[in-house]
């Protein structure tokens, strides 16, 4: 029914456009940098670049699932220009780390993105952890948010050691160059016209934003869904669709978060374009809804709400089993 339809034909007037709307925005705030020169004001022009600096990481997310072209190259030539010099990541490290998520969603020893780092996905991580580590695993549900402020810096960081790494990597110093670009334009511009304390201002501004805005789009679309055990046995469709959680809002919520409010359609048909996710919902939803398949989806911020109360629950693993269960009550 996906392939009648035509919904896996490529629409490359809508990106165009959209590239199009975007480089536009960023001209304007260029624009507004210049001519508030020395204003605190500059720091709404630094959330500004960071709301349209996620929408390209949206847009290169798409390139690097073959959503926007045909061709695999000029996808990747998309991704890897708008990744590093627009946004100042690597394109390479996204896909590396990106394509193992999708091929395994949320499966215990498989899915990086439910690895341990600073929050603990998994019980059995938050068990690992004692200390200052534990006490702050068992509320990490509460230090979501303010912890994606520092999760732009992060992403930056961790794309750079990507690729400064020993394994290979391909197109290693062109993404090089290009992230060195994107931040001598970037640092260069901004040490360049406004005040030291201005600056180190303006860019944590930009990267909070950046980071805020990245993980809110992406973490209520699997975090809170169930673990797939690493011995488990699922067929391709019921995997995508048990791990995955759809946001209500159509075309609000898809200009939002850049199509991933559909993410059950995005990992049944990943290279399927942005326009037709909608149309594909309703196909998707009907063939579940008859053969008795959940089928999650849920509001914005109600799938944020499940994202902290699933990480608070997790994070009650990392208990002390030698602590007074009325003590930690009184707390």
């Amino acid at each position: 029914m996906v392939r009648e339809g035509g919904l896996l034909r490529r629409t490359v007037w809508f990106y165009g456009a959209l590239f199009g709307l975007l480089t536009a925005a960023l001209g304007g705030a260029v624009t507004g940098f210049i001519l508030l020169r020395g204003s605190w004001f500059e720091l709404l022009i630094a959330a500004a670049l960071g709301l349209i600096f996620t929408q390209f990481a949206f847009l290169a997310h798409e390139a690097s699932h073959r959503q926007v072209f045909a061709s695999g190259k000029r996808n990747d030539r998309a991704g890897r220009l708008i990744g590093t010099i627009i946004i100042g990541m690597s394109y390479g490290w996204w896909m590396n780390k990106h394509s193992r998520h999708h091929a395994n969603p949320n499966r215990v020893g498989k899915d990086p993105d439910i690895e341990l780092d600073v929050l603990s996905f998994q019980p059995e991580h938050a068990a690992t952890r004692r200390g200052l580590a534990g006490a702050f695993t068992r509320r990490q549900g509460y230090m979501f948010f303010p912890i994606l402020v520092l999760e732009g810096l992060n992403l930056h960081v961790q794309s750079v050691r990507f690729l400064l790494g020993r394994g290979p990597v391909p197109g290693r110093w062109r993404e090089l160059a290009g992230i060195a670009a994107h931040f001598a334009v970037v640092f260069g511009a901004v040490f360049a016209v406004l005040p030291v304390g201005m600056a180190f201002a303006f860019l944590g501004v930009q990267l909070a934003v950046f980071g805020v805005y990245m993980g809110a789009s992406f973490a209520p679309n699997h975090k809170g869904m169930p673990i797939v055990r690493a011995d488990e046995k699922l067929d391709f469709f019921t995997k995508q669709v048990r791990t995955s959680r759809n946001i209500r809002g159509r075309f609000w919520a898809s200009a939002l978060m850049g199509g991933l409010n559909y993410q059950i359609e995005h990992h049944l048909f990943p290279s399927m374009p942005r326009p037709h996710l909608a149309r594909a919902r309703e196909i998707v939803r009907a063939y579940c809804q008859g053969r008795d398949i959940p089928y999650t989806e849920t509001g914005l911020i109600e799938s944020w709400g499940i994202v902290i109360r699933y990480l608070n629950t997790v994070g009650l693993a990392a208990r002390d089993p030698f602590e007074c269960p009325m003590l930690a009550m009184r707390r």
